[in-house]
């Protein structure tokens, strides 16, 4: 039986941008990757011009991921169930629940299912600090601690860990990065998956406005948090494609 890693993340599109070349190292070094979200993106954007309808959107962004799966080799895809919030009139983001208790719940039952080896989440800071990013961090880690308390003990890290010397809106300052991992050989399937993600083509390039395509809004390399086991040793996999130097911008 191969081992098995989850990506948990609060919408299609978080696996890809933060840490889609590691999922596909994952997947060619023999892992069965599974992918979860808590929501479908009904929320979010649509594309500029509008791909799709507000209401068909959920089942626009859940093909997206399906689409992005496949392009980083992932196994399975997952939803939570939740329902994404529409952002704001004055651009205010929002978590999708406030209710920790059924969120761990609903990862505890799906965790046991999986036994994983290795999860991988938001950091602690929700990147940019959007809250379904910070919620879903929280549900992670109460699971995490509850399936501990059943004997599953699997690897967690959280990504867009903090590099040191190293500015970037996106890193979660309160994770120092343990490894960072360098996925340059799987770039060609990162940009893949966000090539699938057409309705937040638009979000990625406001980010990045200097980048000319897809592959250059992409990092190179993915920083992760441990959080447990919290005095190490980390993953074997991880520590083989480790980054020697680290690429700030």
């Amino acid at each position: 039986m191969r081992p098995r890693a989850c990506c948990v993340v609060a919408h299609p599109d978080d696996e890809t941008i933060f840490v889609g070349g590691t999922l596909a190292m994952l997947a060619d070094e023999g892992f069965e990757v599974h992918i979860v979200s808590a929501t479908r993106g009904e929320g979010g954007e649509r594309g500029d011009p509008p791909l799709v309808t507000q209401e068909g959107l959920g089942a626009w962004r859940e093909r997206e991921l399906r689409c992005a799966a496949h392009a980083l080799g992932a196994h399975g895809v997952h939803f939570l169930g939740y329902v994404d919030p529409p952002i704001g009139a004055d651009g205010r983001l929002f978590a999708y629940t406030e209710d920790l208790t059924e969120l761990s719940q609903r990862l505890v039952r799906l965790l046991t299912d999986l036994n994983p080896i290795l999860i991988l989440t938001h950091g602690s800071d929700g990147e940019y600090g959007h809250p379904a990013h910070v919620v879903t961090h929280r549900g992670v880690l109460a699971a995490h601690e509850r399936i501990r308390q059943r004997g599953l003990r699997p690897h967690l890290y959280t990504f867009s860990a903090a590099i040191p010397g190293c500015s970037d809106p996106a890193f979660n300052e309160a994770d120092p990065a343990d490894v960072v991992v360098d996925v340059t050989p799987w770039m060609r399937a990162k940009a893949a998956a966000a090539e699938c993600h057409r309705t937040q083509h638009a979000l990625f390039f406001r980010f990045h406005p200097d980048a000319s395509d897809v592959l250059d809004l992409l990092r190179t390399q993915e920083s992760l948090h441990r959080m447990y086991p919290p005095d190490g040793p980390d993953l074997p996999v991880l520590l083989q494609h480790r980054a020697i130097w680290f690429e700030c911008g």
